[in-house]
Order: structure tokens, then sequence, then C-alpha cells
């Protein structure tokens, strides 16, 4: 009898404490189960969604568990962006995105719906994306120091092909226009195929855009390269000089990246642990070669470099942009 009381005063005891401690067991067990969110804000089937497709066969692995990949779509990449900015800090929301949310959008929209600075962590750099300058075969100018000759001879036909409005090819090419004193004229297409189709038929002098939606027509002999953006020659075109090499300037930081964030709020070790897992997940050996495919240069930094970048890139285009007067609008 005593032992059946006994046995009474422990179950009562197990209830209490299971009752006590129930709500956060159930709370930890739902967060692990989880499934960790990759959002981006372009459509599937891009480089970018073949990127976060990558890392998240990678992360299944090294942070286990359900990785998804999230296409929010709409409003320049806003919309993801903003989605993830209301998300839970707890490490299962992931946007990677490109560099204009987080460099250019503050300065040209009135509104953008988040503060880079104050409602994200920077995780990882991941990738930059370099452009280069292209033209028509059978333009009369060779070099990019031809073609600045020959726009000073027919400044009537200076368009200057980008794919957007508003992004760093946009006031590179301002920049560009104010130090060389050249009656350039930004000419904005709905998309990349449109203006490099505009190019091979000569209509457009001359276009700047990713290297992979460009290559093959370079390779095919349909098209010149000039030059590429950034400080440095890309790993994918070697033997294309930068166009700071060859006189131009205004593009020294127009190349695209691709970094990784995650909502103010989120632990530090959640942070470090994701930072970890991501960088590990693009030096892959193969991830790295399927992306220098798609026209990525896999860099693999952790977020403080990120966030170096985005402020040093954003110090750089602010008197640009503000002189330029240009707001940006959906």
């Amino acid at each position: 009898m005593e032992r059946f009381f006994s046995l009474r005063k422990v179950t009562a005891m197990l209830a209490v404490t299971c009752a006590a401690v129930g709500p956060g067991v159930a709370a930890a067990s739902d967060t692990d189960n989880t499934p960790t969110r990759i959002v981006i804000g372009f459509a599937p089937g891009g480089a970018l969604d073949v990127l976060a497709r990558s890392i998240a066969d990678k992360l299944r692995v090294s942070l286990g568990g359900v990785v998804l990949v999230e296409n929010k779509t709409g409003a320049s990449t806003r919309l993801a962006v903003e989605a993830v900015k209301r998300a839970p800090p707890d490490g299962k929301t992931i946007l990677i995105s490109p560099a204009p949310p987080f460099v250019l959008f503050p300065m040209t929209y009135a509104r953008p719906g988040y503060d880079p600075d104050k409602d994200f962590i920077p995780v990882a750099h991941l990738a930059d994306v370099p452009l280069v300058a292209s033209t028509s075969v059978n333009q009369p100018f060779k070099t990019m120091p031809e073609y600045v000759s020959w726009v000073r001879k027919h400044p009537e036909t200076a368009g200057f092909g980008m794919a957007s409005m508003g992004g760093a090819i946009h006031f590179g090419t301002l920049a560009m226009s104010k130090s060389l004193n050249l009656p350039l004229t930004p000419t904005a297409y709905r998309g990349a195929s449109m203006m490099v189709t505009d190019v091979m038929g000569g209509s457009l002098p001359i276009g700047i855009d990713a290297i992979a939606s460009q290559v093959g027509l370079q390779k095919s002999g349909k098209l010149r390269f000039l030059g590429v953006t950034g400080t440095k020659r890309s790993t994918l075109l070697p033997d294309v000089p930068t166009l700071k090499e060859v006189g131009i300037p205004g593009f020294d930081m127009a190349s695209g990246w691709y970094s990784a964030f995650v909502p103010a709020g989120t632990p530090a070790a959640t942070v470090s642990r994701l930072e970890k897992a991501l960088i590990e997940a693009v030096k892959d050996p193969a991830l790295r070669a399927k992306m220098a495919v798609a026209g990525m240069e896999i860099t693999g930094l952790p977020g403080a470099e990120a966030s170096k970048t985005i402020q040093t890139q954003r110090a750089q285009w602010k008197p640009i942009v503000e002189a330029s007067g240009f707001v940006a609008n959906d």
C-alpha cells in the first residue's frame, strides 16, 4: 500500500514538472522541426535561384532538417526583403539578396519599407557577379578608348544600354559621362535579352550586363567584349581588361554581388552557425564550378565583410545618386 502511494506521489510530481516545462520543450521541438527558408526576390530558373537551391542542398546536410527556397517576387525584390524583415529572428529565415536593396534602394526610394542597417544582420558574402561591356563585332570601335573617341564624333547616337534604371550601371554611366565629359544617354531595357539583341543589331552601340547572358554570343563571334566592371579582372574572363584598366571611370563598384542576411535580433550564436554553414556551402568545388557557368565568382566571406562592402559602396554612390536627382518608382 505504501509502495502504491509513493508511486502515485512520483507520478503526480512528474505531471507537475512536465506541466511546468512542457511549453518550453514543445517550443524547442517545434523550432527544431521548422523548415529553414531561403527567400529570394527572383523567379525560379534564374542565376540567383540556382545559387539558392545549390546552397539549400548543402545546408540540408550541415544544418540538418528541411531547407526550402521561397521565390517571393515583386517590387524589385523589396517584397522578399520585407518578408524576411518580419520573420521571427530564429535563424530559420535567410534572405539572399543582390546589392541594390542594401546599397542603392535606401537612397533612391523615399520609403523603401525597411532599414537595411537596423532590420537585418549580414551573415555572409556569397558571390560576386562581374558585368561586361559589349558591342557588336560590326561596330567601328574595338576598344573602350576607341568607343569614347567615336562618341565624341557621334554624340547623337551615344546610347549606353543596361537592364534597368536606378542600378549601379545607371549611376556608373552617369559618373563616366561626367568624368569624361561625354554626352552618354542611359538606355534601360526590360530584360538583358532585348538589350543584347539591339547591341548585336547595331542600334545600340554598347551595353553592360552579366557575363553569363553574353558569353555564348561572344564565343560565337556575335559580340565583342570591351571591359569588365570591378577593380580586378574577372576569373571568368581573364583576358578582358577592367574598364578602369583602359581609362574608363565609374564602374569600380558596379559589379553585382549576393549576400545572406537574417532578421535583426537573431542570436549571435545562431548567426555564427549560419555564417559557417553558408561559407562552407559556397566553397564546395562542385558548387563553385556550377556557379561559374552562371557568371558568378564565389567569395564565401564572413558577414563583417558583407557589411563593410555595403557601407563602402553606399558611400561611393551617395554623391552620384544625389547629384542625379533620380527617384525610383515601381
